[in-house]
């Protein structure tokens, strides 16, 4: 299972956000995601983007079916609110007591094209399973949400007691101390970003990060694991942020860029 923090290129390894990546970032932690305009050009002004700047990338945007305008609303698509019940679930995941069960996925179905078999991949990753070798994912159950019924057309699901030491088995499904050391470097970056754009890009970072935590059992983490420090941080700024801009009770802004390039 791959692990990245971000494709961005600064010394830190980020680069600023581009104003779709603002707007994004705002619509993502908004709940309802909707904002009027009037309210977008006074939001994104902290962040670099001006007006007529706005304007453009927001016209982008519905064209690209990232957003839907109604009047001069502009809220999420369709398939952006699937993104962001992912991040709300990376800042806030379910978890259960373990009970050494694991679940585990086999893929079943056969004669699938170069595409689904990447989107199926792509969907059993995002339920923070790990591939043990081709067509066999698994991870300790301890996530409270069942997996999605559609599975069932293409793999058969169960729960198992592997006879390798969970540590050891752990250690070779996620590489836990390259997640750890991209979460401490983010903590480090946000802490020292003092402009409202160095923070939100630092903090959109610790989002598409917390995207790819395993949230794995604490019996089988390793010490000083930064992924509770590193959701805690964000739901500070977050609060923060909807303070300064004046949003009231929308204290979930900022909701991470997710995968928001440059356009």
């Amino acid at each position: 299972m791959r692990m990245n923090v971000s494709d961005e290129t600064d010394a830190a390894g980020l680069r600023p956000l581009s104003a779709r990546s603002v707007v994004l970032s705002l619509l993502l932690g908004a709940h309802p995601p909707e904002l009027p305009v009037k309210d977008l050009v006074r939001l994104v002004e902290p962040f670099g983007v001006g007006g007529s700047t706005l304007r453009a990338a927001l016209s982008r945007m519905v064209a690209a079916g990232d957003l839907r305008r109604t009047d001069a609303v502009y809220r999420l698509s369709e398939r952006l609110l699937a993104r962001q019940r992912r991040q709300d679930e990376a800042v806030n995941p379910g978890t259960r007591a373990w009970d050494g069960e694991w679940e585990m996925v086999v893929i079943t179905a056969t004669g699938r094209g170069p595409a689904e078999r990447a989107d199926l991949r792509a969907r059993l990753a995002a339920l923070r399973l790990a591939e043990l070798r081709e067509g066999v994912w698994l991870r300790p159950a301890n996530l409270a949400r069942p997996l999605p019924v559609d599975l069932r057309d293409t793999a058969r699901t169960y729960t198992a007691r592997p006879d390798e030491p969970p540590r050891d088995l752990v250690a070779r499904l996620w590489p836990l101390d390259a997640w750890a050391a991209s979460a401490h470097a983010l903590l480090a970056r946000a802490r020292a970003a003092g402009h409202p754009a160095d923070r939100l890009t630092a903090y959109a970072a610790a989002v598409r990060h917390l995207l790819t935590d395993p949230v794995l059992p604490p019996a089988l983490l390793p010490a000083d694991w930064p992924g509770d420090a590193l959701r805690a941080a964000y739901t500070r700024y977050r609060r923060e942020l909807a303070g300064s801009l004046g949003l009231g009770d929308a204290e979930d802004l900022a909701h991470g860029a997710g995968r928001h390039g440059r356009r």
